[in-house]
């Protein structure tokens, strides 16, 4: 017994992968070199159990060996794998990894002997940080115990596409190929993400709409080969698997509406065919209308819809160079060679994601390929437009200049010719000039005394009720639109008809006039305007002053008149004057007449209450001294 499990043990260091007679073991020892690639070994449930005790029981019967048609489809749910692995010699440590970064769920059932050892959930629809190893892929590292059988139950839930590759590793092997895969995934990503960064510098500095569109293909592109190799969910968003579910079909049509923005630009469709045109941009609008739409949709419902339009775009793009290339178009000759590339990954993807063909990669190589490569010439592509295009305007500039060298000689001559006329009429006009000046000089005095007139009162020398009319209406506006306080004052010299009978009219103007001088002293500020109302009555005009500011004025303005010794031939002339006070910020065109009205009102009221004295208006009549 014991010769021949030895007999055993050493066929099976030789040939790893024998399997027992149910064809449902794999035996490893430490001498087992390499990878083991466990899909031939793998094998499905053909029931669609929910719960792990369910699948357990069941019966060899109920399982079979996995194939192509089993895994190569879209979307899945209560998807069963069972894997048994034997441990014959000493202990030894493998990882088994899943190296489709964009599985939803695996739950991974580790049974030792017979007995649930872990219960282990992974996917991108959970955070990244409760990944085992913080891997792209997904990784469950094993430690093998000596003389030990091991039974794993992987239940896989996922939208997208079920392409499984699962092994089983040494550390050793699987950091080496997480190196290789990372440096290369890390050259293609970090060579696409310089080209859209460089693209979207240029159409900054030039303002080109080609390049703006080329570099949000590129870029949107970049980041849709970062989600597909799981370095954007690790790396952007590790704690946000929401994102991470959508990301995909919204980024897929994203990519190929900037892609039709860019080929309308490069190939000039707007100048070649206003058909193809209106087809580019009705296929522009149904891919953004799709990326919008992606989350609503579901991921399988958008994936295929995605896959769907990018067939149509890149054969409406194809056929578009193809045309144009026919027709001798220089640039897009270029471009059909680098759409080609796309084409045929994307055609190879959507084949193997429909499951119309089994090839040994996973589905999203070939389209990433395409891609990779057609963004490299289209720069070259580009490149070479741009060249053109500034050959082309040099041209122009040297027509510019050329044509700039023959106007400069002929104003040359013009200006000449300018010269010698200019000299002749700079004569006459000298003379016209000083006898305009001296027209000038004297129209500007009469303007100057007509303005006078016009705007001031000729007894008192200030404003006339002209002026007054006009200053008011232009601080009513300056009090709205600052919304400051304006002050009006109407002043009335009390008795003064009394004055005239008694004293003369001589009196009552040098009186006038001497009230006048007291009422401009007293105002500070240039902004205030006094202005003779009309007979006895002044009127000032306070900016930016409040009710207070107002009253308190007012108040200085009568103790000053009652202060004013004044006489005439030898007797005294006693002066009192009672002012109304309004204040309000303006409202409307309107309100400043209102403001004198209420002013009016107030010094009706100050002569109402037996004259000498202080009103406030306001709309009670409440006086205020």
């Amino acid at each position: 017994m014991r010769l021949g499990y030895l007999l055993l043990s050493l066929l099976l260091s030789v040939i790893p992968l024998a399997a027992k007679a149910t064809q449902q073991h794999l035996t490893i020892t430490p001498e087992t070199a390499g990878d083991i690639n466990l899909m031939p070994l793998l094998y499905i449930s053909q029931t669609q159990a929910e719960y792990f005790a369910q699948i357990r029981h069941q019966p060899d019967k109920a399982w079979h060996k996995l194939n192509d048609h089993d895994i190569k489809r879209i979307g899945a749910r209560n998807l069963w794998l069972k894997l048994n692995i034997s441990n014959p010699g000493s202990r030894n440590q493998r990882i088994l990894t899943l190296a489709n970064p964009l599985l939803d769920q695996i739950t991974i059932y580790h049974l030792v002997n017979g007995h649930l050892k872990q219960k282990l959930k992974m996917g991108d629809s959970l955070p990244f940080g409760q990944r085992p190893l913080l891997s792209n892929l997904f990784a469950y590292p094993i430690q093998f115990k000596a003389h030990s059988e091991h039974t794993f139950y992987l239940a896989v839930e996922s939208t997208g596409a079920i392409h499984l590759d699962i092994a089983l590793q040494t550390p050793q092997n699987l950091t080496q190929q997480t190196e290789s895969l990372t440096l290369l995934h890390g050259f293609q990503m970090g060579a696409l993400a310089a080209i859209g960064i460089f693209a979207l510098f240029i159409a900054f500095t030039t303002g080109s709409f080609s390049y703006c569109f080329y570099a949000g293909y590129v870029l949107t592109m970049t980041l849709l080969v970062a989600s597909v190799h799981g370095f954007a969910f690790r790396y952007l968003w590790p704690n946000l698997p929401d994102i991470q579910q959508y990301i995909i079909p919204l980024l897929l049509p994203l990519v190929m509406a900037f892609a039709l923005l860019f080929s309308e630009k490069i190939l000039q469709l707007k100048r070649y065919s206003h058909k193809l045109l209106r087809a580019s941009r009705g296929f522009t609008a149904i891919a953004i209308l799709l990326s919008l739409l992606s989350p609503w949709l579901g991921y399988e419902i958008a994936i295929y819809l995605d896959i769907l339009a990018v067939l149509l775009i890149s054969c409406l793009l194809m056929c578009i160079a193809v045309r144009q290339a026919v027709e001798g178009h220089k640039v897009a000759k270029l471009y059909t060679i680098g759409w080609f590339s796309m084409l045929l990954g994307a055609f190879i993807t959507s084949l193997l994601y429909l499951g119309l063909i089994a090839l040994p990669i996973k589905p999203q190589t070939p389209v990433m390929l395409g891609l990779t490569f057609e963004v490299i010439f289209m720069a070259a592509v580009l490149a070479i437009r741009y060249s053109d295009e500034r050959k082309s305007k040099l041209a122009i500039q040297q027509q510019a200049l050329e044509q700039a060298e023959r106007v400069r000689k002929i104003r040359e001559e013009s200006l000449r010719v300018e010269a010698q006329t200019n000299a002749k009429l700079e004569r006459m006009v000298q003379e016209r000039t000083l006898e305009l000046e001296i027209t000038l000089r004297e129209l500007h005095e009469a303007n100057r005394k007509l303005t006078e007139q016009t705007t001031v009162d000729s007894l008192t020398q200030v404003k006339n009720r002209n002026a007054f009319d006009k200053r008011l209406q232009a601080e009513g506006r300056l009090s709205r639109r600052q919304q400051t306080p304006m002050s009006l004052l109407m002043l009335d010299i009390d008795k003064f008809k009394a004055i005239n009978d008694s004293f003369g009219h001589l009196a009552g103007d040098d009186i006038l006039r001497r009230i006048a001088l007291l009422l401009q002293n007293q105002l500070k500020r240039p902004s205030d305007l006094l202005s003779r109302f009309g007979g006895e009555e002044f009127a000032i005009i306070l900016p930016h002053t409040s009710a207070q500011g107002a009253m308190h004025l007012a108040e200085l303005i009568r103790q000053a008149v009652v202060d004013l010794d004044i006489k005439w031939e030898q007797q005294d002339i006693p002066l009192t004057v009672s002012i109304g006070v309004s204040a309000a910020v303006i409202e409307s065109d309107s309100h400043p007449t209102e403001l004198l009205e209420q002013a009016d009102r107030a010094l009706y009221q100050a002569k109402h209450e037996g004259r000498n004295r202080v009103c406030l208006y306001s709309p009670k009549q409440q006086t205020v001294t």
